[in-house]
């Protein structure tokens, strides 16, 4: 089934994505992930309530006892997960896809990432050789309400530091951000200036996904007009956040996680930070600079968990804005993202875009994405392109030089290539990204 992918269950509902389907998955969950008690949140697509009651009723006829969250945010799930000592949690939501998608997202206990290779395959096969197509005998578990919007809201907080009178532009896109930033700002001396908080899995105002600048531009327009400190923008399940300066011009997520690393490398000196294998040499040099122990990963949230338990890491970023931190069980919260930088920029008293400035020291692509024929012959055409430069292969094919470096990653789910490249002059990018450009797509 196409609606299985690398870190979560997603696809068009209800053509793959149906409740029935919903139903069975939720009988996998119950036979194959340890444990009794589980979570269970959605976001507000339309689609999301059906999908909701059928993979609950699923998780109660394999004997799990449910506690039903409601409209919840992804790291809200997360949270849940890991304060009351849960078994696991699914998540019904598609993050930033349109709205006639929607998804499943799974974690076990301890907030881990169940992806294909920690248990997803495992789903996978009961569903599709009919392992679950009749419900289990035997009692069905039971299901509890809670609201858990104030515990939540007291774990966030708890990893912000003094916090001034600052006025933020919030753009929560009609996703679960409209829901759990309201709870947040009530509780800080800011200014809150809300776009789009109205729940809509519609998404009439844009797509609600913050790594395509276009739809970044109401809040930077809304950030100059209202003469905003800084600008946040959130995913549909409010689990990522993207941040602008006063100017309006974005920051991207790896210069975000250089400027968070040094933060907490001062409450957690020595400790290790880890970053994706797209993200700029600014992080390194950044995390390096303050003491910190630098680990390069690969992409997806259920690599970044799995590593950051293994290296004891206090904090993890990738280039898409997710941002993860081992106080919240070592998952991702664009809430404590957020909160975080309104500190920071409390605390040096100076404007956002002056902290970030000497961060903006290289030149970068941005991604690039390339369709192709074949993915792993095109990877091994550009290793023999440069063979001069130093390669590894963490997570597709990075090449190194001194003045420039490139990273390509096969797409999990289109026959896509994906390019990140940097170099120290903008020159020098272009020239580069141009070159393998014409090799990927020749």
């Amino acid at each position: 089934m196409g609606v299985f992918k690398a870190y979560d269950i997603r696809g068009l509902c209800p053509d793959e994505l149906s409740p029935e389907l919903a139903l069975r998955v939720g009988r996998a969950i119950a036979m194959t992930l340890p444990g009794s008690e589980f979570a269970a949140g959605r976001d507000m697509r339309t689609s999301s309530p059906a999908l909701y009651d059928a993979v609950i009723r699923g998780m109660t006829e394999g004997r799990n006892d449910v506690i039903s969250l409601g409209l919840v945010s992804t790291s809200m799930t997360y949270f849940a997960t890991g304060k009351y000592g849960l078994d696991g949690a699914v998540m019904v939501t598609a993050s930033h896809n349109p709205p006639e998608y929607n998804g499943l997202k799974i974690s076990g206990r301890g907030a881990i990432g169940i992806g294909l290779d920690t248990g997803l395959r495992d789903i996978q096969k009961l569903v599709e050789e009919g392992g679950v197509d009749e419900p289990p005998g035997g009692p069905r578990g039971k299901v509890t309400l809670r609201d858990i919007i104030d515990d939540y809201v007291d774990h966030v907080l708890s990893f912000a530091g003094e916090i001034g009178e600052l006025t933020v532009a919030v753009d929560a896109g009609n996703g679960m951000g409209g829901h759990t930033v309201p709870h947040v700002f009530e509780r800080l001396p800011c200014k809150l200036v809300p776009l789009y908080f109205e729940l809509d899995g519609a998404f009439p105002n844009h797509p609600p996904n913050p790594l395509v600048p276009e739809n970044l531009a109401d809040l930077q327009r809304c950030v100059k007009s209202e003469n905003a400190h800084a600008g946040v923008a959130f995913d549909g399940d409010a689990d990522r956040a993207a941040i602008v300066d006063e100017k309006g011009e974005i920051i991207p997520g790896d210069l975000m996680t250089a400027l968070l690393a040094k933060r907490l490398l001062k409450e957690h000196p020595g400790s290790a930070i880890i970053y994706d294998v797209r993200s700029s040499w600014v992080v390194k040099e950044e995390v390096e600079a303050a003491g910190g122990k630098a680990i390069i990963g690969k992409v997806g949230h259920a690599f970044m968990k799995t590593r950051m338990r293994e290296e004891d890491a206090i904090f993890a970023g990738e280039l898409s804005s997710h941002y993860y931190f081992r106080e919240n069980f070592c998952a991702d919260d664009g809430m404590i993202a957020m909160l975080l930088v309104l500190t920071m920029m409390s605390g040096e008293n100076r404007p956002l875009s002056e902290i970030v400035a000497p961060l903006r020291r290289y030149h970068q692509s941005g991604e690039i994405n390339s369709q192709v024929a074949d993915q792993q012959a095109k990877i091994e055409e550009l290793e023999a392109a440069f063979s001069d430069g130093k390669a590894f292969h963490l997570d597709g094919l990075s090449v190194e030089y001194d003045d420039w470096w490139f990273n390509v990653r096969p797409s999990n789910t289109e026959p896509v290539l994906r390019l990140n490249l940097e170099a120290k002059s903008r020159e020098r990018m272009e020239a580069m990204r141009d070159k393998v450009l014409s090799i990927i797509r020749g």
